[in-house]
């Protein structure tokens, strides 16, 4: 492999999340916080230190990519973008240690969600800030922001774009990789935009309807407050954030083309459609069972609660409104199921993606079929089209990947003390991007009491979820290093 040139590539990408800081320092600047000296500190080393390491190679770098170096470059980028970002959070003596401060930082990155800090409000506004913007940057992704320059510095998108989206086909907007990118990052704006104003007219302030814009539309669910979106007892602001929090775990291609004038391609993607009617049927399940077990007193206060928290778990986002762990055990199962589920492939959302259970659902119907009918040949289709043999195997190898890895976290958790539930809770709520879990790890809980080991084996699984486990693993397999 080119590495002078994967170096040079990475060094871009550092540089630029270095310069990402920078609306963190104006805000920490305007409110003469603690955070200027950290943030300022941060962003000059981090940039100058990425831009030394592009230019030092780029001479060296290949014009193209191939699928080995992509890989590398992803799983670069990702790591050293936890790593300095967490550099504002350790040097601002936000945590005692770097490795609370890389764990808030790659949760930030990867959506995640879960997080170590103890007492959010007493946190200079500036990291607060910082905190937040980590996960909008991460929300589409710091390689596909990337895609719309690196064509500029001489290597190819492609590669790094399906290395970025490596669990499903994406609807295909544009024929270039670039223009894509722009194009997908447009919405992204958009709703960005027209959230914030939302959240403002609900009462927030500037700096808190900014933060919870960060998070809401790249689901990622951090906060500006203790008590999460539980703080504001506002259902105005709730079904303002439930609202994002869905469209956020839609296809970012299919809104593109229902703002360029295809509304119905929303409805007629068999992803979308599926995921709307199991968001709508599990939230129907929820709200009738907290009612019916007096949990809440109207069944209005039941939908208004139920609504929020699924939508929020089955988006991975992680706000929470309520303590969902001491809710009845139906409901907190469902929401258990919907951990693994997640939102759909080509948005912001982690879990295994609804693109994928569907597959496998239609899979095992047919192969049921065919024992009924032996002769008989039935296709497995999406959105009407015919998916090749080769995706729904490789779907299928994914999964189990998934379920192996799964166990294997989820193990090793329980093999450093914690508790089951604990244990098999956070596993999922890292490699699905989700932020809460039960147990220790609940929604009126955090990571702090976790021991380091626990938290750099986290950490890990927020990547593997983020990046689909192949960017991750691969490097482990002897193969790789031989091609």
């Amino acid at each position: 492999m080119h590495w002078r040139g994967i170096f040079s590539y990475t060094g871009a990408i550092i540089a630029a999340v270095g310069l990402l800081m920078l609306p963190a320092l104006v805000c920490s600047l305007y409110y003469g916080d603690a955070g200027v000296a950290p943030l300022l500190l941060s962003m000059v080393s981090v940039s100058l230190a990425g831009l030394a390491l592009y230019l030092v190679w780029r001479k060296h770098a290949p014009e193209t990519v191939n699928s080995r170096e992509a890989m590398t470059i992803v799983a670069l980028c990702w790591i050293s973008a936890g790593l300095v970002g967490a550099l504002p959070f350790h040097l601002g003596g936000v945590f005692d240690s770097f490795t609370d401060a890389f764990f808030e930082s790659v949760s930030g990155f990867t959506t995640t969600g879960s997080s170590v800090l103890t007492d959010i409000e007493a946190v200079a506004p500036g990291l607060l800030f910082w905190r937040s913007l980590t996960q909008w940057i991460g929300g589409m992704g710091i390689i596909v922001l990337s895609v719309a320059v690196l064509p500029i510095l001489g290597v190819g998108g492609m590669h790094l774009y399906r290395a970025e989206f490596s669990g499903g086909r994406q609807d295909r907007i544009k024929p270039r990789v670039r223009a894509a990118a722009l194009s997908l990052w447009k919405v992204y704006l958009l709703f960005s935009t027209v959230l914030v104003v939302l959240l403002l007219l609900g009462g927030m302030n500037l700096f808190d309807a900014l933060c919870h814009m960060f998070a809401t539309i790249a689901t990622g669910g951090y906060s500006t407050k203790n008590l999460s979106m539980g703080h504001y007892q506002s259902a105005y602001l709730h079904l303002v954030v439930t609202m994002f929090m869905f469209l956020g775990a839609i296809n970012f291609a299919l809104h593109y083309q229902a703002l360029r004038g295809r509304p119905l391609a929303l409805w007629s993607n068999s992803e979308a459609r599926f995921f709307t009617v199991l968001t709508l049927g599990t939230v129907t399940v929820i709200a009738l069972t907290l009612w019916a077990q007096q949990t809440y007193e109207t069944l209005g206060e039941a939908f208004l609660f139920s609504a929020f928290n699924l939508v929020s778990i089955i988006t991975t986002t992680g706000y929470a409104t309520a303590d969902f762990a001491l809710w009845p055990p139906l409901a907190a199962a469902l929401l258990f199921v919907a951990m693994f589920i997640g939102g759909c492939a080509g948005s912001t959302s982690g879990g295994v993606k609804c693109m994928r259970v569907l597959l496998v659902a239609k899979h095992m119907y047919r192969e049921g079929f065919r024992v009924i009918h032996p002769q008989a040949v039935v296709l497995v289709k999406m959105s009407g089209k015919r998916v090749e043999e080769s995706v729904v195997s490789g779907i299928c190898g994914f999964l189990g990947l998934f379920a192996a890895l799964y166990l294997v976290l989820s193990l090793l958790l329980a093999a450093m003390g914690l508790d089951l539930v604990t244990s098999f809770s956070a596993a999922i709520a890292a490699m699905g991007n989700i932020g809460p879990g039960f147990g220790s790890v609940g929604p009126a809980e955090n990571f702090a009491h976790l021991p380091d080991a626990a938290k750099w084996l986290l950490a890990w699984g927020m990547l593997l979820g983020r990046l689909e486990l192949y960017a991750v693993i691969i490097f482990l397999f002897p193969a790789f290093w031989r091609a």
